[in-house]
């Protein structure tokens, strides 16, 4: 069977009229790197993860992104960012887990996790919250 991973370049539609607050949140609140900044499309590098927000004049809304795929945000200082994000006004989603879930501006949702922290609890876990794992399916 062909090895198959997942690749370190994310594309994403975002409505035009959130560009402003994903510039300030990716940027300034995650430190990431803006490699591209045009009125049509923002490409930012956290490490080595290059995000890409194309703009338009209509994209999902958020809600819709809640039933999307969830990302995990790892960081060397999860209490820090922790602040930081919930600081600069995102939505918190309530789920049972000691993570901090949330919509970013933009809608994508993130877990926000320890870059060292052992999560091989979820891999074998059955639960059906998000970051659990899909064996039992």
């Amino acid at each position: 069977m062909a090895k198959v991973i997942l690749g370190n370049h994310t594309a994403v539609y975002a409505a035009r009229s959130d560009q402003a607050r994903i510039r300030q949140f990716y940027g300034e609140v995650l430190g990431g790197k803006v490699r591209v900044k045009t009125d049509e499309v923002d490409r930012f590098q956290l490490d080595g993860v290059h995000f890409v927000f194309v703009y338009q004049d209509t994209a999902l809304a958020a809600d819709d992104f809640l039933k999307a795929i969830y990302l995990e945000l790892q960081t060397d200082n999860v209490d820090e960012l922790r602040r930081r994000i919930v600081a600069f006004g995102v939505k918190t989603l309530d789920i049972p887990d000691p993570h901090l879930y949330f919509q970013a501006p933009g809608g994508q949702v993130f877990k926000l996790v320890g870059i060292d922290e052992d999560l091989s609890v979820y891999e074998e876990s059955t639960s059906s919250t998000p970051g659990a794992s899909a064996a039992a399916a």
